[in-house]
Parts: C-alpha cells; sequence; structure tokens
C-alpha cells in the first residue's frame, strides 16, 4: 500500500460560510486550522479519523482575504472560475489528500506512467503547538486532476495534524474517488474506490451523510 487517506478538502468562499456548512451538515463545528503563506489560503479542522482510515481529518480551505496574492495558482484549484462560482453557492467536497512516506518517488511513478502531479513544494504553518512541516506536489496550474479523483499527495515531518484534534461523533466510513488510470488506482488503500462518482459517506452526530464532489 503506498498512499493513505489523509483528509478530505471541503472548498468554501470564506471560513464563515464553511462553518456554517459544517454545522448544519455534519452536526458539529469544526476546530480552528491556520493560514498558509505559501497559498493565501486558510483553513478549519475536523478529526474523522475510523479503524479503516487512521489520522484522518477533515478540512475546510477558503482563500484568505487578508493573504497577500500568493505569486501562483493556489492548489485544489481554488482560483478556478467555475469551482468558485460553485462554491460561492455553498461548500462541496472538491478533492482528497493522500499521505505517504516519499512524495518525491511517488511522483515519480506517477510521471512514469504519463500524470504529471506537480512539483513538490515545502510547506508549513504555525500553530499553538509548534510549526507544522510538510512536502506537498502541486501542480504549477493548481489543477487537481480527474475531477479531484487523482489525490495531492504529501509528507508530513514529524508532527501531523491529527495528533492534536480532538473527537468530534465525526468518522470517515467510505470513500469512492471517480474514475483514475490503472497506475494510480493500484495505489489506493484499503476503503477507497474507484467509481462514476467522487463521494465520501461520513457517519456524523446529524446521521450518516453522503457528501459529493465538485468537479
Amino acid at each position: 500500500m503506498s498512499w493513505q487517506v489523509d483528509h478530505l478538502v471541503i472548498g468554501a468562499a470564506s471560513l464563515e460560510q464553511g462553518a456554517a456548512w459544517c454545522a448544519a451538515t455534519l452536526g458539529v463545528l469544526p476546530g480552528p486550522g491556520g493560514k498558509h503563506a505559501l497559498m493565501g489560503t486558510h483553513n478549519l479542522l475536523m478529526a474523522i479519523g475510523a479503524e479503516a482510515f487512521p489520522r484522518s481529518y477533515l478540512e475546510i480551505i477558503a482563500i484568505d482575504p487578508q493573504a497577500p496574492p500568493p505569486g501562483r495558482r493556489r492548489w485544489f484549484d481554488l482560483d478556478d472560475p467555475a469551482l468558485r462560482a460553485t462554491l460561492a453557492a455553498a461548500p462541496r467536497l472538491i478533492h482528497w489528500v493522500a499521505r505517504c512516506e516519499d512524495v518525491a518517488a511517488e511522483c515519480a511513478a506517477l510521471a512514469g506512467a504519463g500524470i504529471d502531479r506537480g512539483e513538490v513544494l515545502q510547506a508549513e504553518r504555525d500553530t499553538p503547538r509548534g510549526t507544522l512541516r510538510w512536502q506537498i506536489a502541486v501542480r504549477p496550474d493548481g489543477q487537481r486532476l480527474f475531477g479531484g479523483a487523482l489525490p495531492t499527495l504529501i509528507e508530513w515531518g514529524e508532527v501531523h495534524p491529527a495528533g492534536s484534534l480532538p473527537a468530534c461523533g465525526v468518522r470517515l466510513e467510505s470513500l469512492a474517488v471517480g474514475t483514475l488510470p490503472d497506475a494510480a488506482a493500484r495505489r489506493l488503500p484499503p476503503g477507497v474506490s474507484t467509481s462514476d462518482a467522487f463521494a465520501a459517506t461520513l457517519a456524523t452526530p446529524a446521521g450518516r451523510v453522503r457528501l459529493e464532489g465538485a468537479a
């Protein structure tokens, strides 16, 4: 197994909109996250780990209106006009991130199959418990690829954010990521399937919730 589900990405027009959506849809409020100086974004976080998906979490992400322009396309297609119009109406599941032990090697393997996952960037953000550091593969055009089905790949440093997230009664039950080429599909971890649609099922205080992906 090369990849594990690290986190689901919920795109929002603002963090206030995202928090309200989370409370109404999942029955709980997300916790604080931080700012990404590299991309001009900020986030809120929520633990969704389960036996099949250890250390997984949900990220609500939005463009930070107080941050200067990053000088490049932001990750997760957040600069795409069509996606921004979709998120203006309501937050949506837009992507997933897979953690791996060697992100450069994983990107090279995909490149060998004709899939350009992007360049490996060094990123970090400050937290009350110290600085989080990670390496992440991001294309210069910011594209997610295959309608968000192909995960962004991440390699964490010594600290993982899920270690400080409290349990909130939300658990990831299953994830279907859409259609992928064989070179990527064979790296999917248990509990993750390919299908005609990108969708996640969560057990929540509000009941079982299915989140449908936005292309």
